[in-house]
């Protein structure tokens, strides 16, 4: 009875704001992304391990957005989205309600998109697109995500212009406000990309910078929060994911990112390629000296058999040089399969090899370098890894 007079009431009020908002609409959507997952070399004791794992191809969620018609070409937009694991029912993104995204603002076909909010910055939105990641995830991401080519990283406060497409052309731009009282520039974030497509060819470029805020150490005093922690007075999350790779510079006063990536499609096949590179830089409150720079490289070759089946292949090159020296090589493979509209079957996988030396995250000393693929944040103790998931993913 409960759920029957729930529903009624719900049709009453879609009814009344369809009466009172004709040229309105909210739409209530969402995806659970769930595998059964083996890691070869999943930690420093190099254990192996069975699980079950969420969010390989796109992260698990759900969400709303809406519009409204405001006249003259103007529609006022909105969004709300929110992470969770299936796995426990949990909230992701430090526990965040609306962890993925939470915005609103205007629209108009003629001028552009303007936002204000918790958003994705302009390189997610423009260059990712173009990568291997935009088709199988987080396996084909880069290892530790230190580009945030695997949307590691979003950012508060962001203020979001989007122009609209002329012949092919697009750029976008953001600014993200430290809101700090006299320090107004602390934990700011910045950004602008712009993207361009004509026929079978796609590119895009950008780049990000993310600061990690402190108003008492600006003005000369002992950090409130020990170094080592990304993320006091930021307005971007950072790209950490608890990888080896690039935990150590989670005391970094700055991270810049400059990405760019191309893309051909013909017929059934898509390529692309893309480089990109990041800087993890230290002031006197850093737990590390020298600036860490990391320069990615990677290519994609898809292959859509049939409109139900796409198969992928991938490899990354990461090199991490500066402070600590050290490769990445690696190598990924997936298939695509669509039962329907809203349900696809899974099977992805990929291996890596490190080499040379990287900063250990919990000592801060140089230790060899240690695999850990994609952007999942298992450190192996050894040299190499293997991840291999068969999952399901459903839409609504």
């Amino acid at each position: 009875m409960k759920r029957i007079a729930l529903s009624t009431l719900s049709l009453a009020l879609l009814g009344a704001a369809g009466a009172a908002h004709a040229q309105s609409s909210v739409t209530l959507y969402g995806l659970i992304d769930e595998s059964i997952q083996y890691i070869h070399n999943a930690n420093t004791a190099n254990d192996n391990l069975w699980q079950l794992a969420a969010g390989n191809l796109q992260g698990s969620r759900w969400g709303m957005k809406g519009t409204e018609d405001l006249g003259g070409g103007l529609k006022a937009i909105f969004q709300l989205e929110s992470g969770f694991d299936p796995n426990n029912g949990k909230s992701l993104q430090s526990s965040r309600l609306f962890g993925r995204q939470a915005y609103v603002g205007l629209a108009h076909d003629a001028y552009g998109t303007f936002t204000m909010g918790r958003q994705y910055d302009p390189l997610v939105d423009m260059v990712q697109p173009l990568t291997a990641d935009n088709y199988f995830g987080s396996t084909f991401a880069t290892p530790g995500d230190v580009d945030n080519n695997d949307n590691s990283s979003r950012t508060n406060n962001a203020i979001k212009y989007v122009s609209p497409v002329w012949s092919g052309f697009q750029f976008e731009g953001m600014y993200a406000l430290g809101g700090v009282a006299g320090a107004t520039g602390s934990g700011q974030s910045w950004a602008g990309a712009a993207t361009w497509s004509g026929g079978p060819f796609s590119v895009a470029a950008g780049y990000f910078r993310m600061e990690n805020g402190n108003t008492l150490a600006s003005r000369g005093f002992t950090p409130a929060t020990p170094a080592g922690v990304w993320g006091s007075g930021a307005t971007s999350d950072g790209t950490f994911d608890g990888s080896n790779i690039n935990g150590a510079y989670q005391s970094a006063k700055q991270i810049d990112i400059t990405s760019a990536a191309g893309q051909f499609v013909t017929g059934p096949f898509t390529f692309n390629v893309r480089y990109s590179f990041a800087q993890y830089k230290p002031d006197a409150f850093s737990g590390f000296a020298s600036q860490q720079k990391y320069q990615v490289a990677g290519a994609y070759a898809g292959w859509q058999v049939t409109p139900a089946m796409l198969l992928g292949l991938g490899y990354t090159y990461t090199h991490g040089s500066g402070d600590a020296s050290a490769s990445y090589n690696q190598v990924s493979l997936g298939g695509d399969y669509s039962l329907s509209k809203r349900t696809d079957l899974y099977l992805i996988g990929a291996y890596q090899k490190a080499s040379g030396h990287q900063r250990d995250q919990s000592t801060g000393a140089i230790v060899d370098a240690g695999a850990s693929v994609g952007s999942y944040g298992f450190g192996a103790g050894s040299s190499s890894q293997e991840i291999v998931s068969l999952g399901i993913r459903h839409k609504f």
